[in-house]
């Protein structure tokens, strides 16, 4: 039985789009309870207000200098683990996303359930939310190329991760990367013996901006 729940979230100059994400994490939080929900907000690097909103909507806020996804996410975990550490590691649920990302208002439920039924870890799946800006016919290639088959999927994202932190413990971490920490991570999970459970249900809603904050 989960017992507490975190959430990660790296952010490099989000003042825009961070406080839309923390709304949505915070709708996320309600039908969990009476579990608690930390909210950690890393804010790498930022030159921007990203800091002070993200202390406005009730996070927690971590300020490090790394310009590094895989650094922040790593920032974050330990933040919770720290919070919890009177507890088991399988009873606590660590969960990450992007700030410029909308999760639903069931998605640490279905983590939830998915962790009661058994898993390690969840890969979910991403929308996007508007393709605004895009050539007309983007949005039907990622439709074309983003399939998956019979309730399964092969992707991985940070804007849609969750484990057990006995599991994160197993696997050693985010690596300190600045790109594909997810995927790392993932690999760790399988390679350590986790179940891991690819959902299609719970996808979140992520920008397609031209300007990403992660490299490649």
């Amino acid at each position: 039985m989960i017992k507490a729940v975190g959430v990660v979230i790296p952010a490099h100059n989000e003042e825009d789009l961070l406080p839309a994400c923390l709304a949505a994490v915070w709708q996320a939080a309600r039908p969990v309870a009476p579990v608690p929900v930390h909210v950690i907000v890393i804010a790498d690097s930022c030159a921007d207000q990203t800091a002070e909103r993200a202390a406005r909507s009730g996070a927690t806020v971590l300020r490090i200098q790394a310009r590094c996804v895989g650094a922040a996410r790593t920032a974050g975990m330990w933040q919770l683990l720290r919070r919890t550490w009177h507890l088991d590691p399988a009873t606590v649920w660590l969960a990450t996303t992007d700030a410029d990302t909308l999760v639903p208002p069931d998605w640490l439920g279905k983590h939830l359930w998915h962790a009661a039924a058994g898993w390690d870890a969840v890969a979910g799946m991403v929308s996007v939310t508007d393709w605004a800006g895009h050539p007309p016919h983007l949005a039907a290639v990622f439709r074309q190329h983003y399939g998956y088959r019979q309730g399964t999927h092969p992707h991985i994202h940070g804007a849609n991760l969750g484990f057990t932190a006995r599991a994160y413990l197993a696997a050693g971490g985010f690596p300190p990367i600045a790109t594909a920490e997810d995927h790392a991570l993932v690999n760790a999970l399988s390679a350590a013996g986790s179940r891991i459970l690819h959902s299609t249900e719970g996808s979140v809603r992520t920008s397609a901006r031209r300007h990403a904050r992660a490299p490649r």
